[in-house]
This record gives C-alpha cells, sequence and structure tokens, in this order.
C-alpha cells in the first residue's frame, strides 16, 4: 500500500473541487488498514475517511490523511428459501451492487438505484429514496476502531438508525473505519412502487419485475438529477424537514397545494425541494455556484470553476428564504470538511 503525498481530490469527490489531501492512502482489506492504522503518520495526522465522495462539500485542501477503503468483495454468507444475507466490501460502488442485485432477482436495495457513493458510506447516511431506506436491508455493518485497530459487528438495532442518519454519523463519527456491510434480501417480490411515479414509470416499461423498477428508478433520476460527471453535485443538499403536524396544518392554509407525506399521528415530511422552488430559486445562481433548473434540492458547480464556500454561501441563502417564507430550518444533508 502506497501513501501519496499531495493527492489531488478532483475526481474522488462529486463536487469535484480542484483541490488536495496532504496525504492520501486506498487500503484493499482489513489488515492493510490496521497495518496503516498502526503507523505515526495517523498519529501525527488528522484522519477523514472517505468512500465515493458524493456527500461531502471540502472547503478546502485538506490537511492530514485520507483513507479511502477499497475493498470490492461481494460474498453470499447465508442463504435459505426466502432470504439471503451478502456481504459487501466498503469500496463497492453502490449502483454496482443495486445492479448485481437485481441480476440475482434479490429485492430490497432497486428503489436506492443509481445513488452515488460507495457501500461504506450508505448506513453512515441510512441513504433512502422512493419510499425505501437502507437500514430496511442491512443486517449487520462491520469495521475497525480507528484508536484501538479493534474489529467491530454491529448488528442493526445497535447502529441506531433514523431518518438520513446513525451512529457512525453521530456518536462515532471519525472514530471507525467501516470494512463491510451485511444486506438481507429477500428471493421473493417485495416490491415497493407507491411513491412518486415509481409506479406510472414501470408500467410504461411494461411487465412488472425486479429489472424495470430499476430501470424506471433510473429513468426517473436520470430525469430530474444531474449526473455528476457532467455537472459537479453532491446529490440532494438538503434534508426533507420533519416537522410537526400542526405546522403542516398552517402551511396547508396558505399553500394548499404543499406535497406532504405523513410519518404518524404527530409528524409529517415536507420536500424541501419544493419550499426551495416556492422561493424561486431554481435555476438561479450565486458566483459559480447554482441550483440546478430541475430539481432545487441540488446545488451545482454551474462552471466547473466554483469553491465549497461559493457553494455554502448559495445554501445560506436558500435556507434563510425558507425559513423567511415557511418558518422551517433546513438541514444540510452533505457533511462540509
Amino acid at each position: 500500500m502506497i501513501i501519496q503525498e499531495y493527492f489531488s481530490l478532483k475526481k474522488h469527490h462529486t463536487f469535484h473541487f480542484n483541490i488536495s489531501s496532504k496525504y492520501f492512502a486506498a487500503p484493499e482489506s482489513e489488515d492493510e488498514i490496521i497495518d496503516l492504522l498502526q503507523k505515526d503518520i495517523c498519529k501525527e495526522n488528522k484522519i477523514l475517511i472517505l468512500g465515493g465522495g458524493s456527500n461531502l462539500l471540502f472547503k478546502e485542501d485538506f490537511n492530514g490523511l485520507i483513507i479511502k477503503p477499497n475493498i470490492t468483495n461481494i460474498n453470499i454468507t447465508e442463504s435459505n428459501q426466502n432470504t439471503v444475507w451478502v456481504e459487501v466490501g466498503a469500496g463497492m460502488e453502490w449502483d454496482k451492487f443495486v445492479e448485481w442485485c437485481v441480476q440475482k432477482n434479490y429485492y430490497g436495495v432497486e428503489n436506492l438505484s443509481l445513488i452515488p457513493g460507495n457501500v461504506g458510506a450508505c448506513p453512515v447516511q441510512n441513504i433512502g429514496a422512493y419510499g425505501v431506506e437502507v437500514k430496511d436491508v442491512i443486517a449487520q455493518v462491520n469495521g475497525i476502531f480507528v484508536d484501538t485497530q479493534e474489529r467491530f459487528s454491529y448488528k442493526n438495532a445497535m447502529c441506531h438508525f433514523s431518518y438520513r442518519n446513525s451512529i457512525f454519523k453521530k456518536e462515532l463519527k471519525n472514530k471507525i473505519i467501516i470494512t463491510s456491510v451485511v444486506f438481507e434480501l429477500k428471493k421473493q417480490a417485495q416490491l415497493k412502487l407507491d411513491y412518486g411515479d415509481v409506479m406510472a414509470k414501470v408500467k410504461e416499461l411494461g411487465e412488472l419485475n425486479l429489472a424495470n423498477v430499476r430501470q424506471a428508478i433510473i429513468h426517473i433520476r436520470e430525469s430530474k438529477l444531474p449526473d455528476h460527471e457532467k455537472l459537479g453535485n453532491a446529490g440532494s443538499f438538503f434534508k426533507n424537514p420533519i416537522v410537526a403536524n400542526k405546522v403542516v396544518t398552517r402551511i396547508k392554509k396558505e399553500y394548499p397545494e404543499a406535497p406532504v407525506y405523513v410519518i404518524d399521528d404527530a409528524y409529517s415530511k415536507i420536500p424541501a425541494g419544493w419550499m426551495i422552488d416556492q422561493c424561486q430559486w431554481k435555476g438561479k445562481s450565486i458566483g459559480n455556484a447554482a441550483v440546478h433548473d430541475k430539481q432545487a434540492l441540488v446545488l451545482v458547480n454551474k462552471t466547473g470553476l466554483a469553491s465549497g464556500t461559493e457553494i455554502l454561501n448559495l445554501a445560506d441563502e436558500i435556507e434563510k428564504s425558507v425559513h423567511e417564507k415557511f418558518g422551517i430550518h433546513i438541514e444540510k444533508e452533505v457533511n462540509v470538511i
């Protein structure tokens, strides 16, 4: 394993800012990770664990060591008539794993098609889309503690999953390196098609099957979200706020058309993208940073020359607008470094 110095990160995060890290390493096994963590370079520098870089916003060069686990194996660890358990290396590209599952006719992650990033990051953020969260199919998360180099295995309940959150994003932030995730997938059809335009798009494609569900999700995402290879972005920049139902009642009086997703008797979710759109931010820019013209939830590196500060300044202005108009604070979904 080579430790590189002053390593360009432009191709390793999806905003594609021209920034670098003082040190960079890409270990390919748990043993290599443990060996790296025992070196003086880890004791002398701050450490950042990097996956696909799809949920990060760098404000400046990183003055430390970036570790990018490059473990990409897929192994079936257990199987019965109805269920299969699959262990996937943290460095595996998320959508390649989803594609593999669909090809094998394993159900559970198809609604999460085309989400950028690597498998190791999916439990941290508890990624979700089209009515599905990854916590619904995670059986276990494996990794290594940075300070002690001890291995750990956390069952689902130990991960404290919640909306776009987990123990790895809170109490264990910067304290662990995820090396693999075990998924519990179904062999019989258990499709979720009641979110947004999913069912309509599947019907357009013809037969109701796993492959067409994946294709429908891909079509919907591609129609709304920019390809980060062509236009730097981090996907959804803000979380959809969960608010008390009395807040929903207030908003519905003024905006009867407001989309609302009921969570329970006390709380509902209001799409942040809808509120940003109502504030007329869609397609607008400040300097080199802009709001995508098809999806107001996405901030983009419009010219390819934007900095993290420009993106953050735009985000701050959007947050102010939404709060002034709706009285709701929207939180950033991306991690600012």
